[in-house]
């Protein structure tokens, strides 16, 4: 029996057509790398907005831009200390001259050029010149640089600077070949900054471990391992570096729905992105899907207006620190997927975070709370229409706070971000005017639009109370005196609470020019006691980074503070 010859009209041809040519767009890449390497596949919500590395600002640009430029110094995976990368060994200090010597490895670009001291003083330099955002700060205490060899930097400082090491040092470092025609361009510019920003990088000269192959606009992006990267066999902290690795795929998601579901079909190898509750019990039962859990680097916080009254008052700020219930909100809000905060510093940044500070209500229950919680505002002169302990000693819902000065206490407001910005915020607010009001203490909880409530509360001043957070603080804690310092006070500042005290500001300023990390760690910790003391932020939980990879086709994720999305890991994961 002999089929029959279908005929197919015109129409019919040019539309196989151009579905096969569709087909064959979607897929090309995988023809093209099909007879390459491993290739890992990660799951991205959006594409980078830029690889220009001056400009990059947003998430992912910054985790793409990772892969490619390198800093001197970095931190190992264990004790998160700071070792050297790009540097050959750290460096050496004369306090004479003010100054730091630092030796390079020996390192290539991903062009063949050796990396330099002439890179090194030419990053510093640009940063300092068109004071690049998120750079300057790092940098302008750099007096200046000098190129003593090849391979031979010296720093000059204005002063000693406890940030050098951590801040100025992990600074990315860029090619001077690359960038020395288009600084030329910008500064002929009339706005020089804005002229670097806007240059455009399409292949950025690499000295990590991956380089840009390939950007489809929308789709994806393809990063190959760099043949010059410097750290492929060696051994650094016990690690054999690879990469292991023939090239990284970022695919395009849009949605944590789509990457989710693109995961647990094997589409993609890790969603590099935190997992929401929504999506664990499905994942659990994934087979090759394995959760990975880590610590952030971030506090989540309830912050007083101190230049209002009666909030100006540590008796109060303490007892409200008092009423709220820690343990609750991590059990019933966050599903137990984060850890209790007491100091402003995480506890997964050990070496500077202080555990000895005061723990209010630890351990205690609701009504042991409102207890304590109505023995301090009571001895601190505070009474009420109806106190919410009566004359039995009975927990019951107190009425009318009434000021030491015989005024009663006014209505007033938590502010927090709305439910569908952040619903563990909004709730946590709720919970706070729940547990104040039991006690008496007249508290509204008011979910604001994100940017509506910055703008109240770091600019303009206006409000009582805040639930806000830092999902990634930097490691090294120089941000504790820009939240807390008193020349942080002022319309866009930092200091958004208005917390002024003149010995937490004198060590904070020494603390700044201490370059002995065990004194500086001294003067650290004393200044996380203060704060807990004195209560301008309640310190209340830092949210778990969980993160889902399939161990089927990859192994050797190596888990840190902020995850395992880290240079250590892309060094080491390899095909099953």
């Amino acid at each position: 029996m002999y089929a029959k010859t279908m005929k197919v009209p015109a129409k019919g041809i040019s539309l196989l057509m151009f579905l096969f040519v569709l087909l064959v767009s979607v897929n090309g890449f995988h023809c093209r790398t099909a007879s390459a390497g491993p290739i890992i596949k990660i799951g991205i919500l959006e594409e980078p907005k830029t690889l220009n590395v001056w400009r990059a600002s947003d998430t992912w640009s910054k985790r793409v831009l990772g892969k490619i430029y390198q800093p001197l110094f970095l931190r190992e995976p264990r004790e998160l200390k700071l070792i050297p990368w790009l540097a050959a060994a750290p460096p050496a200090y004369d306090p004479a001259s003010l100054s730091y010597t630092l030796t390079l490895r020996t390192a290539k670009w991903s062009d063949g050029t050796e990396i330099t001291a002439e890179d090194v003083a030419f990053t510093g330099e640009l940063i300092k010149e068109f004071k690049i955002p998120r750079e300057y700060s790092s940098w302008e205490f750099v007096k200046k640089i000098e190129v003593v060899d090849k391979h031979t930097v010296r720093f000059f400082l204005d002063h000693p600077s406890a940030t050098f090491l951590a801040r100025t040092l992990t600074t990315d470092i860029v090619q001077k070949k690359e960038w020395e025609k288009v600084a030329q361009e910008a500064r002929a510019a009339e706005k020089p900054l804005v002229a670097l920003h806007n240059s455009k990088v399409d292949h950025p000269v690499s000295s990590g471990p991956f380089l840009l192959k390939e950007w489809k606009k929308g789709s994806y992006l393809f990063l190959e391992k760099n043949p010059h990267f410097f750290g492929t066999g060696q051994k650094i902290e016990q690690f054999v570096l690879g990469p292991y690795i023939d090239g990284i795929v970022f695919k395009v998601y849009g949605t944590s729905d789509a990457a989710v579901l693109a995961l647990k079909t094997g589409d993609i190898d890790l969603f590099w992105w935190g997992i929401q509750s929504g999506y664990m019990d499905d994942l659990k039962k994934e087979k090759g899907v394995t959760l990975f859990t880590n610590e952030k680097s971030g506090l989540y916080f309830l912050g007083f207006n101190l230049r209002k009254k009666p909030f100006d008052d540590v008796q109060l700020r303490r007892a409200v620190a008092t009423l709220i219930d820690k343990d609750f909100i991590l059990e019933r809000v966050l599903q137990g997927h984060a850890v209790k905060m007491w100091s402003i510093i995480p506890p997964g940044n050990k070496f500077w975070h202080a555990a000895d500070v005061p723990r209010y209500g630890e351990g205690l229950s609701r009504d042991e709370r409102t207890k304590a919680a109505y023995e301090i505002l009571s001895k601190a002169g505070y009474t009420w229409r109806v106190p919410p302990v009566n004359s039995d000693g009975k927990v019951v819902k107190g009425e009318g706070l009434i000021l030491p000065d015989g005024n009663p206490m006014e209505d007033f407001t938590i502010l927090t971000p709305p439910s569908d910005y952040d619903p563990h915020r909004a709730m946590v607010g709720m919970m706070v005017q729940e547990w104040l009001r039991m006690a008496g203490i007249p508290a509204s909880a008011k979910p604001m639009a994100f940017g509506s409530l910055m703008e109240q509360v770091k600019s303009r001043h206006q409000f009582d109370l805040f639930v806000l957070g830092y999902g990634s603080l930097s490691l090294d804690p120089d941000y504790l005196k820009n939240f807390f310092h008193s020349q942080n006070d002022a319309a866009g500042g930092w200091n958004m609470s208005g917390y002024r005290n003149a010995e937490f500001d004198r060590i904070a300023d020494e603390s700044s020019g201490e370059i002995d990390e065990q004194k500086r760690r001294q003067l650290i910790v004393e200044m996380q006691k203060i704060i807990l003391r004195d209560v301008p932020y309640i310190p209340i939980y830092n949210p778990n980074l969980i993160e889902a990879a399939r161990t089927d086709r990859f192994t050797g994720w190596i888990e840190m503070l902020e995850g395992i999305g880290n240079i250590w890991s892309f060094c080491q994961i390899r095909a099953r």
